[in-house]
């Protein structure tokens, strides 16, 4: 049983496609008012239109601070102090260390890292605003496990673990809790960026035979920004059809 979102105001980056248009349905679906962003204008008011006047879509660079301010400003404007942020956004350029060039290692951190470290910063305000709040950063297994071709993706991701540590001490007298979610492969757009056989590769050695579906995060999404992980911080949720555990 999914747990109710109702006293929730809740910004998702990468809101337009894959896991963060999951998370956004699901947050609406109880009772959170949602603040999507993305670069995907497109996909973006789309995912508005769908989900109706509980959510509302602003495009944003998240590797930009302006955009961080501004989307604040604007989610603010329109439904409260924010009490939600799920940091979701991100890319991968899978390259090894060999193949990938300084501005693509650059890309890829200030896109995945850099925004977890803007987001936590400018929605604190919004946040204090409402006395709690949570927070939620998107990892990945590569932020828990050594992986092929990953040294600027699993650079990133390992940050963005740490980084979550760090914030959850920081954050806990403001009663803002603070934890990350490291998924598996899940069957997302950005597998398209993954070539074909490390794809295969990577099925062969999940225990469960498939790739996650958004959904399915979604629901730990869920529980983390909810009341009823109120005593939860500073923790890592991993769903990766086993292939961790190994």
């Amino acid at each position: 049983m999914m747990a109710d979102l109702t006293n929730k105001v809740a910004l998702i980056t990468g809101a337009a496609s894959g896991m963060g248009k999951a998370f956004a349905k699901n947050f609406v679906d109880h009772g959170a008012k949602v603040i999507l962003t993305d670069v995907n204008e497109e996909n973006g008011h789309q995912v508005q239109k769908e989900l109706g006047d509980h959510a509302v879509f602003f495009k944003q660079d998240v590797s930009s601070i302006d955009d961080w301010k501004r989307v604040v400003q604007d989610g603010e404007a329109k439904f409260g102090p924010i009490n939600t942020l799920v940091n979701n956004a991100g890319i991968g350029i899978m390259k090894s260390i060999e193949d990938i060039t300084p501005a693509e290692y650059d890309k890829v951190i200030h896109i995945n890292q850099y925004s977890v470290f803007y987001g936590m910063k400018y929605v604190l305000p919004s946040m204090k605003k409402a006395d709690a709040g949570s927070i939620v950063n998107i990892s990945s297994i590569g932020g828990l496990v050594a992986m092929p071709i990953s040294i600027a993706y699993g650079a990133s991701k390992f940050a963005v673990r740490g980084m979550t540590k760090d914030a959850a001490i920081d954050l806990v007298k403001y009663n803002i809790r603070v934890n990350s979610v490291h998924p598996g492969v899940v069957e997302t757009p950005i597998l398209k960026d993954i070539p074909d056989e490390q794809n295969e590769a990577s099925l062969k050695e999940i225990p469960m035979h498939r790739f996650g579906k958004p959904a399915e995060l979604a629901t730990i999404v869920n529980y983390l920004a909810s009341d009823e992980a109120s005593y939860v911080t500073g923790q890592e949720f991993t769903a990766d059809g086993g292939y961790t555990m190994k």
